[in-house]
């Protein structure tokens, strides 16, 4: 991973810390993105010592607003023309409806349409690095997840564990579209489902949270067993074409029927494009 360049998201715990450290192992430049700016700057240290890879730094940023996507996109690019790896992981679970200072179902906001947008600013970036590979975190949740176009955001009906569903069939239907958008320019898509990983996942919900983790970690696995997948996608030759898949243990798996409807992932990158669009607008007047 020598001369690679790395972008990884939700870096400061969980997966996408084991994923920052082992990239950063392997030799690359890696950069990770986290909201807290001391536990930020800690991880980054830690990476440091543990790797002796100096090449490691940060960007804080709270993904769910749009205008900090928008700013750390920009430092990023401000200090490196080239991205080969980029790991869109940062994700949360709700179990009550909030909106994002943007005014968007704050679930959507921070799981699917940062991944979105984050993506599309470094896009051009990302084409000139090629080979280059960019890797979606998702989840077998996705599987109880639905489109309701009419009602993406939950405004009529709304909980916490359909809209978790929702946005992690939206990380498959993104991959997807955007597999299909990349054809041909050596930038490759996946996406992947970590396993039950015992992480802090969920614990920002109060009580309910820390008993749903407590439930949860027994039976789940360590961080290092669930960045496997993504380190895998990341890093291995055995994926350099692969493109536009579902992966879970290191290994393509068949997603969920409405996660493979094209009509369904053209509809939503319409409907994203017009809330990034909203936003921008919104800011700028």
């Amino acid at each position: 991973m020598k001369g690679k360049v790395c972008l990884v998201t939700g870096a400061t715990g969980g997966i996408g810390k084991v994923t920052a450290l082992e990239l950063a192992r392997q030799g690359a430049t890696v950069v990770i993105i986290g909201r807290h700016p001391l536990r930020t700057e800690g991880v980054t240290e830690m990476i440091k010592r543990e790797t002796g890879n100096p090449n490691v730094s940060y960007i804080l940023a709270d993904l769910s607003k749009q205008a900090e996507v928008r700013r750390a996109a920009q430092e990023f690019l401000s200090k490196h023309d080239q991205l080969h790896i980029l790991v869109n992981n940062a994700g949360a679970f709700y179990s009550a409806r909030q909106e994002s200072t943007d005014g968007i179902e704050l679930t959507m906001a921070l799981n699917h349409l940062a991944y979105f947008l984050l993506t599309d600013l470094l896009l051009d970036t990302i084409k000139a690095s090629a080979p280059a590979r960019i890797i979606n975190v998702s989840s077998e949740a996705h599987r109880m997840g639905t489109m309701d176009f009419n009602d993406l955001e939950g405004k009529r009906k709304w909980s916490g564990w359909r809209m978790y569903g929702r946005s992690k069939l939206a990380n498959i239907l993104f991959t997807k579209e955007l597999a299909r958008r990349l054809a041909g320019t050596d930038v490759t898509v996946n996406c992947l489902h970590p396993g039950v990983v015992s992480t802090g996942f969920a614990a920002n919900n109060g009580v309910f949270g820390i008993v749903m983790r407590k439930l949860m970690d027994l039976g789940s696995i360590s961080a290092e067993k669930g960045a496997e997948t993504t380190l895998y996608l990341a890093t291995s030759p055995e994926v350099d074409h692969v493109t536009g898949l579902y992966f879970d243990k290191k290994k393509p798996r068949e997603s969920s029927p409405i996660s493979n409807d094209q009509a369904a992932a053209e509809k939503l990158w319409q409907w994203s494009e017009q809330k990034v669009q909203q936003v921008s607008e919104q800011q700028a007047a």
